[in-house]
């Protein structure tokens, strides 16, 4: 996938991610990008090994990916800040 296109894609997962953990308004659309970006690499990660994603998988199966991946980083980062999930 482009570079572009990554930066779409994370960014939605991002903010998609944002919104399920209720942290929408503390977080800008950079963060959300970055969140977004690096949960992708998490959740591309965690798909490969566990053979979820696949080669052939489409944009749809790595924004759902990213969108995990950003979740599980939004909920460590909750740890870390505060000592608990919300």
């Amino acid at each position: 996938m482009g570079w572009i296109a990554t930066i779409i894609l994370g960014g939605i997962a991002g903010w998609l991610a944002s919104l399920v953990m209720n942290r929408d308004a503390s977080m800008g659309i950079f963060w959300n990008i970055v969140v977004g970006v690096v949960g992708g690499i998490v959740g591309s990660g965690i798909g490969n090994v566990t053979g979820f994603l696949t080669t052939d998988s489409g944009w749809f199966m790595y924004l759902i990916t990213a969108t995990l991946g950003a979740i599980v980083l939004l909920g460590i980062v909750n740890l870390i800040q505060r000592g608990r999930v919300r």
